[in-house]
């Protein structure tokens, strides 16, 4: 954690902490009453699951917070963005594809509050098992025991090189799940003990699960170390490291000097 990091935290308050665990939990409620509604076809329902949990997200922050940015996947890119302090950056459905395939359960719905380019406050729903993780202030959690090898979430239709690369050097057990948010959640959650991302994500992708990650004990950076930094001119974001930190020098140091990372920003995004 760097100087930096503790400071933008300091300038969030538990309200901000509060509202992105409430509007989390809202949309949740709302894409899992869509998805029981039945009479929509799988597109259909995808497209009304990320038109609805958008309107929701983005309406409640205009109204709660009117002075702060915010950037949606499913939303324009605001103007102005790059000059404000404070920065909502939301994914309204984290894993489209797998909402429109009940009953899997591996989709998720982010929202995070970036203060100076840090992803401070945040909270992932993950609607199907009824579940909410955040940032809300509490008793600190107790990290599980880290796995003799590594369990490894990754893409279940695109592991990347980071995926073979970890399971040759240190025997790592892939653990293929659907949308990024779950895939961090899972090591949240102690299902998994790494989430090594080389495919290229979007700032969306990762925020909430990133400040989710880093609340509760957890190592998140790129995959060379460096700190992640939010509210960046272009969103993308070429790799992604969340760890259980008895496991994170072990793959940083697996994959350096790695694969060159892609120059062109990936059509799955998860």
């Amino acid at each position: 954690m760097t100087a930096s990091l503790h400071q933008a935290q300091a300038r969030a308050d538990a309200a901000d902490h509060q509202l992105a665990a409430t509007l989390a939990e809202r949309s949740a409620a709302l894409l899992r009453a869509l998805r029981a509604s039945g009479g929509h076809d799988p597109d259909a329902l995808r497209r009304e699951g990320d038109r609805s949990s958008h309107d929701l997200l983005v309406s409640e922050l205009a109204a709660a917070r009117p002075d702060d940015a915010v950037l949606s996947e499913e939303g324009a890119d605001p103007a102005g963005r790059l000059a404000a302090r404070r920065v909502w950056i939301v994914d309204p459905l984290d894993g489209t594809r797998e909402f429109g395939e009940p009953p899997r359960v591996d989709w998720a719905v982010h929202v995070a509050l970036v203060i100076d380019g840090f992803p401070v406050v945040g909270a992932v729903a993950l609607p199907a098992l009824d579940e909410v993780w955040s940032t809300v202030p509490g008793p600190a959690p107790a990290l599980r025991p880290a796995a003799p090898a590594p369990r490894l979430a990754v893409s279940r239709t695109r592991p990347g090189w980071s995926a073979d690369l970890l399971r040759q050097e240190l025997g790592a057990e892939l653990v293929p799940l659907g949308s990024a948010g779950f895939k961090a959640l899972a090591v949240v959650r102690g299902a998994a003990d790494v989430y090594a991302h080389s495919g290229g994500q979007y700032e969306w992708d990762s925020a909430a699960p990133v400040a989710v990650a880093l609340a509760h004990g957890l190592h998140a950076s790129r995959l060379d170390g460096s700190p992640l930094v939010y509210n960046n001119a272009s969103p993308y974001l070429p790799d992604l490291l969340i760890a259980h930190p008895a496991w994170a020098p072990s793959v940083l140091r697996a994959v350096a000097g790695g694969q060159p990372q892609p120059t062109v920003r990936p059509a799955d995004r998860t």
